[in-house]
C-alpha cells in the first residue's frame, strides 16, 4: 500500500477520532492530511525509540503500555501540528485507540480487496 493511501486512511481515522472524542479537534480537512503525514513521521522516527526504552514496562504490563506510547505519539503530533488540539492524556489515549482500530479495519478491508484482485 502506498504512502498516499496510508495518509488518507490515517486522515480518515483522525476524522473519526475528532467526531467521537470531545478532546480532539482539527482546524479543517487540510489539517487532517498534514497531521496524518506528521503522525506517520513521528511513528516512524520516535515510536521505535520510545518502544525500546519502555520495553521493561511493556513486558511487565504484558504489552498494555503500548497504548500509553500510542497516546504519547498522538499527543506529540498535536504539539507539532498547529491546527490539531488534544486536550489531555485521556483524550489522546482514547483517540489513539480509535485511530488504531479505524486504521486496522480500513487496512483489513483494502488488503482483502487487493489480495482478491491479485488472484
Amino acid at each position: 500500500m502506498g504512502f498516499l493511501a496510508r495518509t488518507v486512511i490515517t486522515a480518515f481515522a483522525f476524522w473519526c477520532a475528532d467526531m467521537l472524542i470531545d478532546g480532539i479537534a482539527f482546524a479543517g480537512p487540510f489539517t487532517l492530511f498534514i497531521a496524518a503525514i506528521i503522525f506517520g513521521i513521528v511513528n516512524a522516527l520516535i515510536r521505535p525509540v520510545l518502544m525500546l526504552l519502555s520495553l521493561p514496562l511493556n513486558i511487565i504490563t504484558l504489552g498494555l503500555f503500548t497504548l500509553v506510547v500510542n497516546a504519547a505519539m498522538l499527543g506529540l503530533t498535536a504539539l507539532v501540528m498547529p491546527g490539531m488540539q488534544v486536550s489531555g492524556f485521556w483524550a489522546a489515549f482514547f483517540g489513539a485507540i480509535i485511530v488504531a482500530l479505524v486504521s486496522w479495519l480500513v487496512n483489513r478491508a483494502i488488503g482483502d480487496r487487493e489480495a482478491t484482485a491479485a488472484r
